[in-house]
């Protein structure tokens, strides 16, 4: 299996998956022309990519939807919520509206729900026949029920988005502040250790840290806080590294 995270912050978000039997996007939100460039510095063509997988339906995650589909036919999968959202989707015939796993082949994408104040959100786990992937962003918990679905897995794509004292001291009006910090906002660097404590195992080998705040974390304090709160847990893993905005991962085979 072959991620990369192509851009993740509040510009914008897109991460490609290959396994053996498909090419997924999860997530559509920066510009088409963007996406494309970067698939391409891949090897990749906008025209190859089978499936978009969307975890919830605000901007910066569906952004480039509607011109997306109008030059290339992948499969777009959405809960009903999601949906009844989309617009762009309504006239689009190739549309998977389920709240249930999809198998692909030997590959099998796993919804589980995220608590965001946009309706129906989602992460996935993707899995193939010998690789692993969680992805989990915009969300304000991770439901400990999934701890035992999500553990031990090769790759973890987990929002680290904010550093709790910058925000509260930072320049955010005091209800937007309420939102981040709520069970439908986002994960704090402290949040996202103490869950990697639960997920991570011996097969894990990478975590990237996603949908940091620029106003509100840096990439430095994400990385200490995330292992600092590893080690609390006694767990020494080192294998972390940082998506940015607009400059893409590596390719990363796990």
């Amino acid at each position: 299996m072959l991620v990369s995270v192509l851009a993740s912050g509040s510009e914008g978000n897109c991460t490609f998956v290959e396994t053996e039997d498909a090419k997924i996007l999860i997530d559509i939100g920066m510009n088409t022309k963007y996406i494309t460039n970067n698939l391409k510095d891949l090897g990749i063509l906008a025209t190859d990519i089978d499936y978009i997988f969307m975890t919830h339906t605000h901007t910066d995650h569906t952004g480039a939807l509607k011109t997306f589909i109008k030059k290339n036919h992948a499969k777009i999968v959405v809960t009903e919520g999601m949906y009844e959202v989309l617009e762009p989707l309504h006239d689009y015939n190739n549309v998977i509206i389920s709240s249930n796993p999809i198998e692909i082949g030997k590959t099998k994408v796993t919804p589980f729900k995220t608590s965001h104040d946009a309706i129906d959100s989602r992460g996935y786990l993707i899995e193939d026949a010998t690789s692993s992937v969680v992805y989990v962003t915009d969300t304000g918990y991770l439901n400990q029920k999934y701890f035992d679905l999500l553990y031990n897995k090769n790759l973890y794509v987990i929002e680290a988005n904010h550093d709790v004292e910058l925000l509260m001291n930072g320049p955010y009006p005091k209800w937007l502040k309420s939102r981040i910090l709520s069970d439908h906002g986002h994960l704090s660097n402290n949040s996202s250790g103490f869950y990697l404590s639960k997920l991570i195992g011996p097969n894990t080998k990478k975590v990237i840290l996603a949908h940091l705040s620029k106003e509100n974390n840096t990439e430095e304090e994400a990385l200490h806080t995330v292992k600092k709160t590893l080690k609390e847990y006694e767990i020494d893993f080192k294998e972390i590294i940082v998506a940015k905005q607009r400059e893409k991962t590596e390719g990363i085979k796990v």
